[in-house]
């Protein structure tokens, strides 16, 4: 007899994964954005840069609090202010008429960013029952795959219609609003069109309830029982889930620092936090950043960068919907160690490319920077959301979640910063050095992954928790 309400939980799932879309959207957009507003705005390359980055430091002002505001005002009220800072930031970017609002806008959506990246994950893995939790997990990564996919369409369609209107008059809109929406000012359109999933997000959170497990940790047990009772088909079942929870959190401490200073949860917070900033230093953003380049010597994108974003974006999403069908099958661990091993490939053979670049040719380079997509995609990017949303005790779990957060953008700061850097032809970091380093950093992470991290596969998050803790 089926135990569970299989819909009701994906329904809440795909509910908070649309967290994951504002994510992507809000982190790729940029992209088409920067020329335009460096020439109307005066911007030298200092401030352009400030642009671009200034959103980051809003994700780690909203990664900081995501677990205070998760754990002492819920799940679902945290998901409601992060949409609430989307939707302002969007409206804000559109409107502004000065480059001091406009980065004061991008640093309110990197807030969301920031609290979205944690609280999301956080939920679906309480609401979901264990054999399926890494697939629905997964939902939040395979969002943020669509939302970089969005960006890159909406960004290629509004400069399709800013050229169009810009060759032919006749083609301007009417409302002179619209025209300097989408034609004259065509980048507040692109910043502008996350209003629309955003206020979306907003209104559908207020359809889902809050996680019975945050309710049991704050004593609301008849709340949790009615939530539990939607999620579960008997109420048997519902009552054992209960009981279970409150087994496991009976004898916590009650200070959630003290909690975090235990032995076995601090182990597991550094562990996480690893697996988060190693993530970083294994080339996922550099390789991304350097990718329109790879693709114009290779001859694809023909002068337009957004074509090799948006072909970037399939690979990757058509990617992550294979990593979420088989990461419940396969487990955590087999993947991590598949995928990584071809991102070692695959960097050693792109820095072999620039030593070689005429004997080798541009479709080598492409065809393993391709191949270096889909083993990230379907490896560390498809687990690292499931891992930490489910390696931590109930009454930790944001505010773990938030330190492990902290050390990812903490280090895609890092690796921001120092590739331009390493990609320079400054001995021994040119192109080829840096690629064959980033090979060098996945091998401390397979380590951690193999030596360190239990299979969560198919366990309930008590029984992931009593690992930790029996350590």
């Amino acid at each position: 007899m089926k135990k569970e309400n299989v819909g009701y939980v994906i329904f809440l799932s795909v509910v908070a994964a649309i967290g994951g879309i504002l994510f992507g959207y809000d982190t790729a957009v940029i992209s088409g954005t920067t020329t335009k507003v460096a020439e109307q705005f005066g911007l030298d390359t200092m401030q352009l840069g400030w642009y671009v980055g200034c959103a980051l430091i809003g994700s780690i002002i909203g990664v900081a609090s995501a677990g205070v505001l998760s754990d002492r005002f819920g799940r679902k009220k945290a998901m409601l202010f992060s949409a609430f800072m989307f939707s302002l930031s969007a409206i804000g970017c559109a409107v502004c008429n000065s480059f001091t609002g406009l980065v004061a806008y991008r640093i309110i959506g990197g807030v969301g960013i920031g609290i979205v990246s944690i609280v999301s994950p956080i939920y679906i893995s309480e609401v979901a029952m264990a054999e399926k939790r890494g697939t629905l997990v997964s939902l939040y990564q395979l969002a943020i795959t669509v939302g970089f996919l969005f960006a890159y369409l909406i960004n290629f369609w509004i400069l399709g219609i800013a050229e169009g209107a810009a060759a032919d008059p006749s083609r301007r809109f009417s409302s002179e609003f619209m025209n300097r929406l989408m034609v004259d000012e065509y980048w507040r359109g692109m910043l502008g069109s996350e209003t629309i999933p955003a206020l979306l997000f907003f209104l559908i959170i207020f359809l889902i309830p809050e996680s019975p497990r945050w309710l049991i940790v704050r004593g609301r047990g008849a709340e949790a029982t009615a939530v539990l009772q939607r999620i579960y088909v008997t109420a048997d079942e519902a009552g054992r889930q209960k009981a279970v929870t409150e087994k496991s959190i009976s004898g916590e401490v009650k200070s959630e620092w003290k909690a975090l200073l235990s032995p076995g949860i601090m182990k597991a917070v550094l562990i996480g936090s690893a697996i988060a900033i190693l993530g970083q230093f294994m080339g996922v953003n550099a390789v991304l950043y350097y990718g329109p380049e790879i693709f114009k010597e290779a001859g694809l994108a023909s002068g337009d960068a957004l074509f090799s974003q948006v072909l970037v974006g399939v690979v990757n999403m058509l990617t992550t919907v294979i990593a979420l069908l088989i990461i419940d099958k396969v487990g955590r661990k087999k993947l991590v160690y598949w995928g990584v091993s071809g991102m070692i490939l695959s960097l050693i053979m792109i820095g072999f490319y620039f030593i070689f670049p005429e004997r080798l040719g541009s479709i080598f380079m492409l065809v393993f920077f391709l191949f270096y997509v889909f083993c990230c995609a379907i490896s560390i990017s498809a687990v690292v959301f499931v891992l930490l949303s489910e390696m931590y005790p109930n009454n930790v779990r944001g505010t773990a979640m938030s330190i492990a957060g902290l050390a990812l953008w903490v280090g895609t700061y890092l690796i921001g910063q120092l590739t331009p850097w390493l990609l320079a032809n400054v001995p021994p970091f040119a192109p080829a050095g840096t690629f064959f380093l980033f090979a060098l950093m996945c091998i401390p992470y397979l380590l951690i992954m193999w030596k360190l991290v239990p299979e969560t596969t198919g366990k309930s998050l008590e029984e992931i928790e009593r690992w930790w803790t029996d350590k």
